[in-house]
């Protein structure tokens, strides 16, 4: 390569001087970072970048993921240039309202964008996840002469990123995988928002990441060594068992009157400041959102060379095709998306006659069945595989294939203990392509991926949370592991689907809907306490988020549950008919999905008429759009075996039994129509 020439000096000032103006109009962003990291985005992308920006998603293009949410006018300024779907009017429509450019990349949003990125961390977590798709789908399709699966993920990531958590838990574990396909480029210029490193981030960060078992290259002239950086790329491609990580030193703002400093971090140019760099730089200061016709050439000449690429591996796809048929039929329906035909039938399904068992149980039997049909069926947990149960018989661990522990076609992973790694790297395994991933901890400890969940749901990336001991029915372990308020911000994040099975058929409704469901992420909550197989279920009902269990006419209460509480509330609902008192019980395993329902459909479960009762043993914040009294939780839980503790918060069917008729007792006194709590939300009353 090499030969760099004016023309590449002219495209990195181009980049510089747009940061510059997409930032100043907008009058909101980062233009620091973007000015600072101009060189090695201009030699990555004309240089090293594989992509067809005419064909987005072609499956073995090159990822880039721009990890420092600061940059991301960097990120449009780049897919503008190289040709995808990001016009000059776009570059001006900055962070507006209904934009394909807003302020942090969003998947989905704008073409080109791999993952959504913004909240430091997540983006070279998702990196992680991205090169261990490549790394397992190449296993599993790449033959002798056809390497059809062998792109690099590249990530840009700063000092904010290297601060969180979640990218030390991610970056650990790509070491231990040995993933020689993830390039990372370290963006070392010492500024965060509160200024120099200096007063919080000190560690040596080339030490830690050796520690971590990467390569550590290192560029000291970031901001103009254009030829030291392309060196350290074509070193990194090299590798090809350990991740890399570059240590780019630049000066952040370069060009600006402010360069270097934590001013150019978090706020536009100045006028003044913006006139100097254009001058500087040779360009008009009149004159802005200019792009001379060279830099044009050097990026079309990038997507032809791309462009090329892919038609180089349509062809090779097409011989593969004719001497491995299945395996090209198998690879074309995973990346279209399709499932195989007839995998449903895969579910197993109960009556009264099988015997109660822990949910996370079931969930094991249909991780079991599933992944017989759902070869994209990838997953594992945080060091929790024997409490989970998510290991299914004859799985292969994804291990580098030195270790002896596996190889990367194996689909069942060990995160370790990195709950918030584990689901950011689900997220970029699932935004890959072809897969399907899930991640296993504990109901409570999802609440330690709290920020990787919530983009999950924010990407519509199909991502399964297998989610064990799920309430104070785990027992001795106390209220450090009882999730009582989990189940409410999960509930209260928009996109998410999660579900709390009372049964089996309800388990493997839960899996059904949510493989179904191409993108909306699940969280699936399973008990560790035994639970029967209910006479009235089925995968069917289940499968609408909630459904009449027991129905009686002219219902003096209905009584609405999830999970373990269910079989509790039917109880109840039998001590409830001895005392005279009629009570409907309704499951309701899944909001989400049941708010999906039709409106006739919704009233005919929870109708207007008598008053409805929850019972959970949760928080009950959020249960008021469906029952008009609450009966759970008021605080934490508490230490002992699971029965008692029930006992001690009176969820128990007497317990149930009395509140219920407690309810019935102060509307019956009241004397006025009940209706349904659903009539706000869908109905004026008076339409009732």
């Amino acid at each position: 390569m090499s030969g760099f020439t004016q023309n590449d000096q002219v495209a990195i000032n181009t980049i510089r001087a747009l940061a510059a103006d997409v930032v100043g109009k907008a009058n909101s962003g980062h233009p620091g970072a973007p000015m600072g990291m101009a060189p090695v985005a201009h030699v990555l992308f004309s240089r090293f970048m594989r992509f067809n920006s005419k064909n987005p998603k072609w499956i073995n293009r090159d990822r880039f993921v721009l990890s420092n949410g600061h940059a991301c006018a960097l990120q449009y300024i780049l897919l503008h240039l190289a040709g995808y779907k990001v016009s000059m009017d776009d570059l001006k429509s900055f962070r507006q309202i209904d934009s394909i450019t807003p302020g942090h990349p969003e998947l989905g949003v704008t073409d080109g964008i791999e993952v959504t990125t913004g909240p430091l961390g997540q983006g070279i977590s998702n990196a992680v996840g991205l090169a261990i798709a490549q790394a397992h789908m190449g296993a599993v399709f790449n033959k002798d002469n056809f390497s059809l699966i062998d792109n690099y993920t590249y990530v840009f990531t700063g000092d904010g990123c290297l601060q969180e958590g979640v990218a030390s838990e991610a970056c650990s574990l790509a070491g231990h995988l040995k993933l020689g396909n993830l390039i990372a480029i370290y963006d070392d210029n010492k500024i965060t928002i509160d200024g120099d490193t200096a007063v919080s981030f000190t560690e040596d960060v080339e030490a830690r990441f050796k520690s971590y078992g990467w390569e550590v290259l290192h560029v000291e002239k970031g901001d103009d060594d254009v030829a030291a950086i392309e060196a350290a790329l074509k070193e990194a491609q090299k590798t090809k068992d350990q991740p890399t990580i570059i240590n780019l030193k630049t000066t952040i703002g370069f060009g600006s009157l402010k360069q270097g400093g934590h001013d150019v971090h978090g706020a536009p140019l100045k006028k003044d400041d913006i006139t100097q760099l254009k001058k500087k730089f040779g360009f008009n200061p009149e004159e802005t959102f200019a792009v001379p016709q060279e830099t044009y050439d050097i990026y079309n000449a990038a997507a032809e060379k791309g462009a090329k690429a892919e038609a180089d591996w349509n062809a090779l796809f097409k011989q593969y095709s004719e001497k491995y048929p299945k395996e090209a039929s198998e690879l074309t329906r995973r990346v279209e998306g399709r499932l195989p035909e007839g995998w449903e039938k895969a579910l197993p399904t109960y009556t009264t006659s099988d015997a109660a068992v822990g949910s996370r149980k079931l969930s094991e039997t249909t991780i079991s069945k599933l992944a017989e049909v759902l070869p994209e069926l990838v997953g594992g947990s945080a060091d929790l595989t024997g409490s989970n149960l998510t290991r299914w018989k004859n799985a292969e661990d994804f291990q580098h294939p030195s270790t002896g522990l596996g190889s990367y076609a194996g689909r069942y992973f060990r995160f370790g203990v990195r709950e918030h790694g584990m689901t950011a790297i689900c997220n970029g395994i699932a935004a890959y392509g072809g897969l399907i991933p899930f991640g296993a901890t504990f109901l409570n400890f999802v609440s330690y991926a709290a920020g990787a969940v919530r983009l999950s749901a924010l990407s519509h990336l199909r991502v399964l949370q297998v989610a064990t001991h799920d309430s104070i029915g785990l027992g001795e372990d106390g209220p450090t592991h009882q999730p009582v308020e989990t189940a409410a911000w999960l509930r209260a994040v928009p996109n998410l689907a999660f579900w709390r099975p009372a049964d089996g058929n309800e388990t493997s409704a839960s899996y059904l809907v949510s493989i179904l469901s191409q993108h909306t992420p699940s969280v699936l909550a399973f008990s560790r306490q035994n639970l029967p197989q209910l006479a009235n279920s089925s995968i069917e009902k289940a499968a609408k988020g909630g459904y009449v269990l027991e129905e009686v006419e002219n219902a003096d209460v209905t009584l609405v549950s999830t999970g373990s509480e269910v079989p509790l509330c039917l109880e109840a609902v039998g001590q409830l008919k001895s005392k005279g008192i009629k009570a409907r019980l309704v499951s309701l395993p899944c909001f989400e999905v049941f708010e999906t329902q039709s409106r006739e459909y919704k009233l005919s479960v929870l109708p207007s008429g008598a008053p409805i009762l929850s019972v959970e043993a949760y928080s009950t914040f959020g249960w008021g759009q469906y029952s008009h009294d609450h009966f759970g939780l008021k605080a934490w839980g508490a230490s002992g075996p699971y029965d008692q503790v029930y006992k001690k918060f009176d969820l128990t069917p007497e317990g149930i039994a009395k509140r219920a008729e407690k309810v019935v007792a102060f509307y019956k006194k009241r004397g006025q129509p009940v209706f349904s709590p659903l009539i706000s939300a869908l109905d004026d009353i008076s339409d009732e």
